[in-house]
């Protein structure tokens, strides 16, 4: 049985994994992946792509962008982590409908898939309509909505402190 080439297998796993759906809008599964970079380079036998410069990527309300975006995938072809690089990697999703965008930063955006977790590493930001938290490391669990944060991690170049803002929540009537 001969396995599915990496850039077909890149097109369907960003398609059914990114844009799953605890974290995306309904129809961002079925909307097409476009992808921006200045070079690409595809291992199939080490089941990674990695492009370079100034890397954009985006499918229905999913955007991931950095200098580098490297996608691995397992033995089966599915895609396990997308890590995107540079001095402000982003990505972005929104939830549902009726939730706010969830925007996220750091100098290493790491997202992985089989945990539905983001690690965001060095001036990590996270945003969901008022919250923000911000620190040196900063890891979101998606199906829980839990925030981790640290002033120090590896891979974070200076101590930075935690800092969050928590909007109150509206409530209708007296």
């Amino acid at each position: 049985m001969t396995r599915p080439s990496l850039a077909a297998l890149l097109a369907l796993s960003l398609a059914a994994t990114l844009a799953s759906p605890a974290l995306a809008l309904e129809g961002d599964a079925g909307a097409p992946v476009q992808v921006e970079a200045d070079r690409l380079e595809l291992d199939d036998r080490a089941g990674t792509a990695v492009y370079q410069g100034d890397v954009r990527i985006q499918q229905g309300s999913l955007r991931l962008t950095g200098e580098r975006v490297e996608i691995r995938r397992n033995d089966a072809g599915q895609l396990t982590r997308a890590t995107a690089i540079g001095e402000r990697a982003y990505l972005e999703q929104k939830p549902a409908p009726d939730q706010p965008l969830v925007q996220a930063w750091g100098r290493t955006v790491i997202y992985h898939v089989a945990e539905r977790r983001i690690e965001l590493i060095d001036r990590a930001e996270l945003h969901q309509g008022g919250d923000t938290f911000d620190g040196g490391y900063l890891e979101y669990f998606l199906d829980r909505r839990v925030v981790q944060a640290r002033a120090e991690a590896e891979g974070v170049d200076e101590r930075q402190r935690v800092r969050m803002t928590l909007e109150p929540e509206r409530q209708d009537g007296p």
